[in-house]
Parts: C-alpha cells; structure tokens; sequence
C-alpha cells in the first residue's frame, strides 16, 4: 500500500513539469491513428486484398494498430515520468544502442522479409520490425551526443567525427541495401539537419555531403550493375510529372490518391464513406491513409491532422531554442527533421508533389515499428521539455533563497 502512494506521490510531484499541450497532441494523433486505420481497412481486411487474398477480421488490424498505441503510451508515459535522462549521455549507452542497430539491419538483410520491393522488416509473429524505423532514433542520439562530447573541436575541425560518421555512413548503406530508398533518404535528412544546426558550417555540410553523395550514387550504380535497383522506383519516377498520362499503369497509386483527396471536397463524405478504399488504393491503411483522411473527412480533416504534426515539429524547436544542454538542442532539431521530413515526403508523394517513396504518415499509418518509434521520439520530447521546467524552478529557488540570503545579511 505504501508503494502505491510513494507512486502516486512521485507522479504528482512532477506531472507539473509535463508539456500537456504536447502530451494531447500525441494523444489525439494517436486516437485519429485507430478510427482511420479501422475505416481504411475494415473491408479491405475481410476481401483479403491487404492479406495477400486471405480473408480476415475486418477489425484485422483495427486491433493491431490498438496494441501498438496503448504500448507506444506506456512507452511515452514511462520515458516522460521515469527515464534517468543522463543514461542517454553515456558512452556504454551509446555503444550498446549503435551495436544493437547494426546486428537488426545486417539481420534484416539476411532473414528479413521482401514486402513491395524492399526487404526491410523482420517477422516476429506479432508484428514486423523495421530497423531503419529505429535506426532514426539511433543516430538522432548518437550524433548529439558525439557532437556535444567534441565541442568545441568540432566546429573547427570537423574531422574530429570521421569515425562517428563513417559508423552512420555504414548504417545508412546497409538501409540502402534492403532496397528502401524512401528511408535512406529520410535518414540522410535526419543526419544533416543534426549537423547543420550543430554549426559545423554550410562549407563542410557541402563538403562532406558531397563526398556521401558520390558515395551513394557509387552504390546505386553498383545496384544497377547487378540488376538489385528496385524496378518500382523507376516506376514511380517515369509517372511523376504526369501520373493520369499512365493511370491504368505506374500512375496508378498517385492518380487513384488524387481522386480520393478531390472527391472529399471541404468536409468529405463522411466516415467510413470512402470509394477509393474499396480497392483502388494498394495501401490504404498504410501509406496512403491520409488520401483516405481526405477523402472522408475532407479538406477540415486533412488541414486539422498537418496542423496537429507541425505543432509537434514547431514546439521541437521552440525547446531546442530554450534548453541550455547542447546534447537535447540537437535532439530536439533532429526529432523535428524525422517527424517533419517523413511527413512532407508521405504527403508530398500521395499527391503527386514529389515521386512516391512509400513512407508512413507519422502517427497516423498502420505499422508498429513506426508508432514505436515516433512515441520514443515524443518520449524524448518531453524529457526535453520536463528539464527545463526543472531548470527553471531550480533557478527560481536559487534566486528566492539568494533574495532572502541578502534580506536577513541586512
């Protein structure tokens, strides 16, 4: 009985340092996640077009998506009240996270599954693991604390990270070997905008980018040597320009999105009501959920979910901006680059901005290895937010006890 007062006590003595606007931003995502995912897929589900022509429940993955939120809360809910912030800013840590991810991608590339072109998951039985989901995650923290244990060497010689970013460069090879382009390309957004704010200088961003340039196109034409170059990819690069030029062929996908956003029109059609879910769009649940979004809650509905992820982008920085650690600055640029990135790359390809990649819209597709991922990263947020309202109250006393020092020295 003690214990559980001693928890209650510890919870309420700090839930005033949480971020709840933050908190109820996620919460809501996370709640549009499972309508969305059920209405996307209910008869999908029960016609087997999603499950390779076995019919299933049409609360199929309503009921998966279900499980991944409630242990991505209890993740975020751990990490905000729990987590001892300063195991992230030890070498052990760093060690144990970066090996763990290279055994998981070179993992992949040996038992990993081919689904749509790319070989990038692992089956588990309960859900697919995605390691360059994580992998995000991995060097976000890994290069913030690189960078902040070689200030202020690093600013003057950047070589000073050759081996740190020789390890990244490695992990984003192994990604680009499972054939995913749409994450390795999200990834090396994820990297640069780390460094970049880190302020190694534009000259040595170019610099070196441009070395790992050189590097991947190396790659990609040793891929197109051996015949390993996703044809897909191709594909959806030949119909970016004009996707209704081919709308029985490679445009397919994107002509379908588009229709599916048009025909929502302001307010959409209602929810549940979606046409283009009944088979016209290859992944509704998944990659193409915001088209359905669109489709039945219309225009309103599409703007209120953006409006949702770029308050969770724009309160990164604010953070950043405001907390004296060097290593939590770089952390919070680098979760706003992998939210902000993946989800103007999601949305960006469903309507025919930007080739197609087949990335998931933050907090809102179907897919455990995302929302894991993504509730790590709002974990890491709040931590953020959590030190420096300490901070500030530890100032705060700090003064208090200074005034009164000099009052009673009267």
């Amino acid at each position: 009985m003690n214990n559980v007062k001693q928890f209650f006590r510890y919870i309420g003595k700090y839930s005033k340092y949480i971020d709840y606007p933050l908190v109820v931003t996620y919460i809501v995502l996370c709640l549009i996640s499972i309508i969305m995912v059920y209405s996307a897929s209910m008869v999908a589900a029960t016609k087997g077009t999603l499950t390779n022509g076995i019919p299933v429940s049409g609360t199929y993955f309503y009921t998966r998506q279900l499980v991944y939120v409630i242990v991505s809360v209890a993740i975020v809910f751990f990490m905000a009240f729990f987590m001892n912030v300063k195991v992230l800013q030890t070498l052990r840590f760093q060690k144990l996270m970066m090996l763990t991810m290279l055994v998981l991608l070179v993992a992949t590339l040996l038992i990993g599954s081919n689904i749509n072109g790319s070989k990038s998951w692992i089956h588990l039985g309960f859900m697919n693991l995605q390691a360059s989901e994580f992998l995000k995650i991995a060097l976000i923290l890994y290069l913030s604390f690189m960078i902040e244990k070689k200030r202020p060497q690093v600013f003057k010689k950047v070589s000073v990270l050759k081996f740190p970013l020789i390890l990244v460069g490695i992990c984003i090879t192994l990604v680009l070997f499972q054939r995913d382009v749409g994450q390795t390309l999200l990834i090396l957004m994820v990297v640069f905008a780390v460094i970049l704010y880190a302020g190694v200088g534009i000259d040595k961003i170019i610099k070196y980018g441009s070395i790992i340039f050189i590097g991947i196109l190396l790659v990609g034409g040793l891929f197109l040597l051996l015949g390993a170059f996703p044809n897909y990819l191709a594909a959806r690069f030949s119909t970016f320009t004009n996707p209704f030029g081919s709308e029985s062929g490679t445009g397919y996908h994107v002509s379908n999105s588009l229709l599916a956003i048009g025909n929502g029109g302001l307010f959409g059609r209602g929810l549940g009501n979606s046409i283009l879910k009944l088979g016209y769009l290859p992944e509704p649940h998944t990659d193409f959920i915001f088209a359905v979004i669109c489709e039945e809650l219309g225009l309103v509905g599409g703007l209120f979910v953006i409006c949702l992820l770029f308050y969770i982008v724009y309160k990164a920085f604010i953070l950043a901006n405001k907390t004296t650690s060097y290593f939590y600055k770089l952390v919070c640029v680098g979760i706003a680059s992998y939210i902000g990135s993946q989800t103007f790359v999601n949305l960006g390809g469903i309507s025919g901005t930007i080739p197609l990649t087949g990335v998931p819209l933050p907090f809102i597709s179907f897919g455990g290895s995302s929302m894991i991922s993504l509730s790590i990263a709002m974990g890491l947020l709040l931590i953020t937010a959590k030190q420096i309202k300490l901070e500030e109250a530890k100032r705060k006393r700090a003064l208090k006890q200074q005034r009164q020092g000099n009052y009673f020295r009267r």
